[in-house]
């Protein structure tokens, strides 16, 4: 290729890169309203998250209010937070896929502009936004959802349950003293507390094989941590250093 053609192909990347004010302002808009949106869902799992909270907490009181008190309340609202772990799953979903489309802004779009680069269309991630607009798709599936979920809330939620099932069957209505003490207190109604108990080892064990699954899933979670620095460069840059 000659110089001559060189400099005709530089000069249509640059006029390709070039934008006009009303652009960028339409742009930034763009950025305000995906930002928002995925603000609305992150409103939305603190919603379900709260509800999960305040069922155990009641839950709890229930069960502790006095020695003769049964453990039934825990189960139930054991199988209660799993449909609030279900729905939170689906609103993590969107959460997700909102969030995604504003940081693919804020680090092509924003991010130069930040440099002093200006804006710059090489990469093609303006290609690959508008055809997420034109066929959008989720990017993380409900399973995976629903293990970051329990990784980051509902693992110990579901922790502080069985800790507290557990303890009501060994503590009340007096101290047990043997392992059959404990089977025949886990009982509810003509259901055997074998049986019960068993069902408790499936709940509690599905959600941990779910959460360590998804551990490594596409979505970075094989990726090495990045360690802490010593200094935060914006934390001295916040403080005016």
């Amino acid at each position: 290729m000659s110089e001559q053609s060189q400099n005709r192909a530089s000069e249509n990347r640059a006029n390709e890169n070039r934008v006009s004010a009303a652009d960028i302002a339409a742009l930034a808009h763009l950025y305000r309203g995906e930002l928002y949106r995925s603000t609305v869902w992150r409103t939305r799992l603190d919603t379900t998250t709260n509800w999960a909270v305040v069922t155990t907490g009641l839950a709890l009181s229930l069960t502790f209010s006095n020695a003769s008190a049964s453990p039934l309340p825990l189960v139930l609202v054991g199988l209660l937070v799993a449909v609030f772990l279900a729905i939170e799953a689906r609103r993590y979903r969107f959460f997700d896929f909102w969030r995604i489309r504003a940081h693919i802004l804020e680090l092509n779009f924003f991010g130069p502009i930040l440099l002093g680069k200006g804006l710059n269309f090489d990469s093609g991630w303006n290609e690959i936004l508008y055809k997420d607009y034109v066929n959008p798709q989720l990017h993380i599936t409900f399973a995976q959802a629903v293990g970051r979920r329990l990784r980051r809330n509902y693992g110990w939620i579901f922790l502080i349950q069985l800790i507290s099932y557990v303890g009501k069957l060994v503590i009340h209505p007096v101290p047990v003293d043997s392992i059959h003490m404990i089977v025949a207190r886990a009982a509810i109604g003509p259901i055997p507390g074998e049986v019960v108990l068993l069902c408790g080892l499936l709940f509690h064990g599905t959600w941990i094989a779910v959460a360590f699954i998804t551990l490594r899933s596409r979505r970075g979670g094989d990726r090495p941590r990045r360690k802490l620095p010593v200094e935060d460069a914006v934390l001295d840059l916040a403080r005016g250093r």
